[in-house]
């Protein structure tokens, strides 16, 4: 098993850096309306959303030959489709004939793709295989009209897609990712379930929200017990990043003199369940550390322990590897959580108008066996005043719930970002190429504030 290596110094973005490799001799200032103008929304949709890769689902949700997942981004809508001749392929949800969507939510068993409005069908290759009343078009032949392809490739169980049948492969896309985390065996896992929830923000607010640990100390101090929230280095590639994020240690913000139960405390009240449902609640004594280990050590041995209950052998993975997460973030709009039994992905979408988006989570699973079947995950839709995402990320909910209303205020016209947010910054100078603006810009100038 390969140890989690910290990346080369050169690599490593602290608060003294930005994502450019520049000392922070000043904070770097985002123009508000990035979040908040209908121009700039339309202008993503024409010139970033058609040409990304973005995770639509997990192979789980499209296995068997007949199954297919709707992928929605915003106004765009793709079908996913497993074939007969098990070949995964997508297309643009439109029916060629008078432009309605042919397909909504998900399901099984299929051998064709038909319009529910005047009945044109498709093979699930994408071939037209049938008009009705044919004789009143003409001569139409069945490969004039396919349904629009898309391009679609998989990373580590996850289905990608992209608009752009001319885009760069995904395997370059994702530069240094899958090497970074091929420790972690991520093939090994299954899709369990999907969620989308509408939110009333922009989708950057969301996607932003999971890009630094600057907020641990205001929303998150529960959980500063348990996490070493200042020392987390973080490494940026061309368009991606990622956090190095230790827990099971207590944050640095707390002093020196921070004993064990403080830590296990806090572990127990953000994250015990993954010790076991015996420690899902609080409440629970700091259990005896064994001469020559630490209560990361002990915390790390009780997740192999519970994750031995389902089957699942952890032995070969080492304390860090457990305790710590890796938080990866895909420009641009996608958060993947790993450790060594957490697979996590959320995904930020774009909704109807700036103030509005959608957070899509799917949640994977380690099996026992590498060869363990796939079984179609559970997707549904959570409203916003229903969502219950646990004790983390309903904290961040509580804010996704007030942002996009603060953005809005006349007198704040400017975003400021340190050089700890510095895959937030990346985020934004990937998002300034797609758009062609310069760094910091943003037009019109008579929406200027």
């Amino acid at each position: 098993m390969v140890d989690i290596a910290p990346p080369d110094e050169a690599d490593i973005l602290g608060t003294a850096v930005t994502a450019s490799g520049l000392a922070a001799e000043a904070p770097v200032k985002i123009p508000v309306q990035r979040y908040l103008s209908a121009e700039f929304a339309e202008l993503e949709y024409e010139r970033m959303w058609p040409k990304v890769w973005h995770v639509a689902c997990t192979v789980d949700h499209i296995a068997n030959p007949g199954d297919w997942f709707e992928h929605r981004l915003g106004k765009f809508s793709i079908i996913l489709v497993r074939g007969e001749d098990g070949v995964l392929r997508g297309f643009q949800n439109v029916c060629r004939h008078r432009g309605n969507s042919i397909c909504q939510g998900s399901g099984t068993g299929i051998t064709e793709l038909r319009c529910p409005y005047h009945r044109w069908a498709w093979d699930l290759t994408g071939r037209l295989r049938e008009i009705p009343s044919r004789r009143g078009f003409g001569p139409i032949s069945n490969d004039d009209l396919p349904l629009v392809p898309v391009q679609v490739d998989t990373w580590a169980r996850l289905v990608f897609v992209n608009l752009d049948l001319d885009a760069e492969p995904l395997a370059h896309w994702l530069e240094g990712v899958p090497d970074d985390i091929a420790w972690a065996n991520l093939d090994e896992f299954r899709g369990t379930y999907s969620t989308a929830t509408p939110v009333n923000c922009n989708w950057k607010v969301v996607n932003e929200g999971f890009s630094e640990t600057y907020h641990v100390q205001g929303l998150h101090r529960e959980m500063l017990g348990s996490i070493n929230d200042v020392n987390s280095p973080q490494r940026i590639w061309d368009r991606h990043g990622v956090s190095y994020q230790p827990y099971g240690v207590p944050s640095p913000r707390l002093g020196r003199d921070v004993d064990d139960q403080t830590v296990w405390e806090s572990f127990v009240v953000t994250q015990g369940g993954r010790m076991g449902p015996e420690h899902a609640e609080p409440g629970s004594p700091v259990p005896e550390v064994p001469d020559g280990q630490t209560l990361q050590d002990v915390i790390a041995q009780k997740i192999r322990d519970h994750q031995a209950t389902v089957g699942v052998d952890l032995s070969g993975y080492d304390t860090a590897q457990i305790t710590h997460l890796s938080q990866y973030n895909l420009f641009p709009n996608t958060t993947v959580l790993i450790s060594a039994d957490i697979f996590t992905v959320l995904t930020a979408r774009p909704g109807p108008n700036p103030d509005e988006g959608e957070l899509a989570t799917i949640h994977l699973s380690r099996m026992p066996s590498a060869d363990a079947p796939a079984s179609s995950p559970v997707h549904v839709t959570v409203p916003m005043d229903q969502a219950d995402f646990g004790f983390v990320l309903n904290q961040d909910f509580s804010v996704i719930r007030t942002m996009q209303k603060g953005l809005h205020q006349p007198g704040f016209a400017h975003v400021w970002l340190s050089g700890e947010e510095c895959r937030i910054i990346n985020m934004h100078r990937n998002l300034e190429r797609y758009l062609g603006l310069e760094p910091g810009g943003w037009v019109p100038v008579d929406q200027a504030r």
